[in-house]
């Protein structure tokens, strides 16, 4: 028999988020989304829990519960802002290149600054493959035009391509978007003058398992986004009446309300085998990538039908389920997006001598 419980950590853990998402990001979500940025009290809040060590690197000062807990912090976070949730990790998906090249002492010169009363801010680029407009290097700065990021400021700017990594402290320049997705994190276009390179690491290994935590990390907010989509239509279709019935008695909404629910838990079984995998120290880098196109393109199912059931009301304010469309298409973009994340799955089939299962994904 095949146990799914967490154990009595883990669900501490995830009752923990749960709990701080429901006090201070779902009240606020429209709030924080307009001002593009969280409260003061909420940044506060979230540091004391101390939810932005959970993955530092063993040896180094942190809780180390590693990327199962992560998984599930980001969930219920993003269950309530996915936005809030980059916002309030202060190094975020940064940490891993830096702890994958450099270490603990990587992590203890650049990233234990940003830990603490005043909470800094580290932004990952994703500079490999698929990247319409590569930053360009030129012997120690770097320079180019990044259309988008989430966040409207940085203290630490880490560029990760396939081959190895780089951090930048200066030479950030932030013009602010209007931004469709994740707005509570902020969105800018990013542009680096001859931005002087602090450090830099070459290990395509080591790129390669950086770029894998990163998409783990999009997929753990995936989650969350289409578990509220799904929650919050779900709900609204047995509330509304139509023809004498609530209308997810009716059949053909029913089954969508069905699928949704399949599409999401599909994606969650991918998602939390992927963080075991990478606890239990076991080769995660396909089962990441797995695991984000999975969440990716279950998102591009879940959210946009979320909308569709509460018909035009979907489109309004009123109701969150437009913002959680939203948010899950740009989500699906980081790191590479759907396109690199299927590439480095099949790549991974393929090494494994897989051609089995690589016919089915064609087919």
């Amino acid at each position: 028999m095949i146990d799914f419980e967490l154990g009595d950590e883990l669900e501490l853990v995830r009752q923990t988020a749960r709990g701080f998402a429901d006090d201070h990001l779902r009240p606020r979500m429209r709030e924080h989304e307009s001002a593009r940025a969280l409260s003061a009290e909420s940044c506060a809040a979230y540091a004391e829990i101390g939810f932005a060590t959970l993955e530092w690197p063993e040896d180094g000062v942190g809780d180390e519960l590693g990327a199962l807990a992560r998984c599930l912090v980001l969930e219920e976070l993003a269950a309530a802002d996915p936005g809030a949730a980059l916002a309030l990790d202060p190094l975020g998906p940064a940490l891993y290149p830096l702890a994958e090249f450099g270490g603990r002492e990587a992590v203890e010169r650049f990233a234990s600054p940003l830990i603490g009363g005043d909470p800094g801010r580290a932004v990952l680029v994703w500079n490999g493959p698929g990247t319409r407009r590569p930053l360009a290097r030129n012997r120690d700065t770097l320079s180019g035009v990044v259309p988008w990021v989430p966040a409207d400021r940085a203290d630490l700017l880490v560029v990760l391509d396939d081959a190895g990594a780089v951090v930048l402290e200066r030479g950030m320049a932030f013009e602010p978007l209007r931004g469709a997705g994740l707005r509570s994190a902020g969105a800018s276009e990013l542009t680096l003058q001859d931005a002087p390179v602090a450090a830099e690491w070459q290990d395509a290994e080591a790129a390669r398992r950086a770029l894998a935590r990163a998409r783990l990390y999009a997929a753990g907010l995936l989650l969350g986004v289409m578990r509220e989509s799904a929650d919050y239509s779900r709900l609204y279709a047995l509330d509304r009446v139509a023809f004498g019935k609530p209308i997810a008695h009716h059949q053909a909404l029913a089954f969508l309300i069905a699928d949704m629910a399949i599409a999401l838990e599909s994606a969650r079984v991918l998602t939390r085998e992927a963080a075991w995998r990478l606890d239990a120290g076991l080769e995660s880098q396909q089962a990441c990538a797995t695991a984000f196109l999975e969440a990716a393109e279950a998102a591009l199912f879940v959210t946009p039908n979320g909308v569709q059931i509460l018909g035009g009301h979907g489109f309004m304010q009123d109701h969150p389920v437009e913002k959680y469309m939203r948010e899950g298409r740009a989500l699906g973009l980081l790191f590479g997006g759907v396109d690199g994340a299927r590439e480095d799955a099949e790549a991974g089939l393929r090494d494994a001598g897989d051609e089995g299962l690589l016919a089915l994904g064609a087919a």
